[in-house]
């Protein structure tokens, strides 16, 4: 069978789409199937099973559970990976908590930043916004019946952008004014507070720089005061493979363990970096004219910028930037400064 070729894991027919490696391809353990069909009730049967691509810190599966009175559930069941694989002792995705039940999965799968009770809280404030988002359906956020702390969510119809160069301009368009009513939610007080990834302690350019005194220049100016900006709730994590569309529209925006309360400027700024990197500074600098435009005018300070392509250092082994990315990221970094 090819290897672009899985098999479902209920049916066991095969399913398009990418197989994907462990741990992030690692299949929900038997413990953690039947709570699934627990929460629906007798009767309640997993129809199919299948790992999504993407994410690093998640086990994402697509569900599809048929309630006892036959009714048809299309679901995605959220497992918490190590948040850093490779600490001494950590198998990426593996631990003695995966196949057996008990609260110690919680200590080794998340952390007191990055937790299932912060997605819960955010997709709680989520409720009342009109962009559509995933719904809680269930929670173990301490792992207690599953085999890694979990969430179960309404699965949005979609898929992850696929835009052409003819579709950049409606999709920048459209990615940017999904950010109006996320920062217009109240409640943002109640969300952790946005911090930095890159506390700056370790000043070292990617593997593959070729101008290091612009990663020391940009260090220079991140370690300076912040600019005082009004805080919202933001998504913390926005980005393209964060959004789903379907006819070119888009249909939701998903993944919200990063939540925060924030500075605008931090998800217009996460949005500018992967665009640069993806397709250039051109369509990052066009991300943001299409923000102040739907905002009716949004003065995007350049040390967001700069505090987001930090967080991509300092690098880490199975994490450095490619030649590619590392050029095209000093390409952006030199408009920055």
């Amino acid at each position: 069978m090819p290897e672009s070729v899985f098999m479902d894991l209920v049916t066991r027919s095969p399913a398009l789409a990418p197989a994907l490696a462990l741990p992030v391809g690692a299949p929900p353990s038997p413990a953690t199937v039947r709570w699934v069909r627990e929460c629906f009730g007798r009767g309640a049967e997993i129809r199919a099973i299948r790992p999504l691509p993407g994410g690093t810190a998640h086990a994402n599966h697509a569900l599809v559970v048929e309630s006892g009175s036959g009714s048809e559930h299309r679901l995605v069941l959220r497992r918490w990976l190590p948040r850093d694989p490779l600490a001494p002792g950590g198998i990426p995705g593996v631990s003695g908590a995966v196949g057996t039940s008990g609260s110690s999965a919680a200590t080794v799968f998340a952390d007191g930043e990055f937790s299932p009770e912060r997605e819960i809280a955010a997709l709680t404030l989520l409720a009342a916004c009109e962009i559509p988002t995933p719904a809680l359906v269930a929670a173990d956020p301490a792992g207690a019946h599953c085999d890694a702390p979990a969430l179960l969510l309404t699965r949005l119809p979609g898929h992850p952008p696929r835009p052409v160069p003819d579709d950049l301009p409606e999709v920048l368009i459209q990615l940017a004014a999904a950010l109006l009513p996320v920062h217009a939610l109240r409640g943002a007080a109640s969300m952790p507070p946005y911090i930095p990834r890159n506390r700056l302690d370790l000043r070292q350019p990617p593997k593959h720089a070729t101008r290091p005194e612009l990663w020391e220049r940009a260090c220079e100016i991140a370690s300076g005061p912040a600019p005082d900006a009004p805080s919202r709730f933001v998504h913390r994590d926005y980005h393209p493979d964060n959004t789903l569309w379907s006819r070119g529209r888009l249909t939701g925006v998903v993944d919200w363990s990063d939540a925060s309360s924030g500075p605008v400027g931090v998800d217009v700024g996460q949005m500018r970096l992967r665009l640069a990197l993806r397709y250039g500074v051109r369509v990052a600098d066009r991300f943001r004219e299409c923000f102040d435009q739907v905002a009716g005018g949004h003065d995007q300070d350049p040390y967001w910028d700069l505090r987001c392509l930090l967080d991509l250092l300092p690098e880490e082994p199975g994490r450095v930037l490619s030649e590619r990315d590392a050029a095209r990221a000093e390409e952006y970094l030199q408009t920055l400064l």
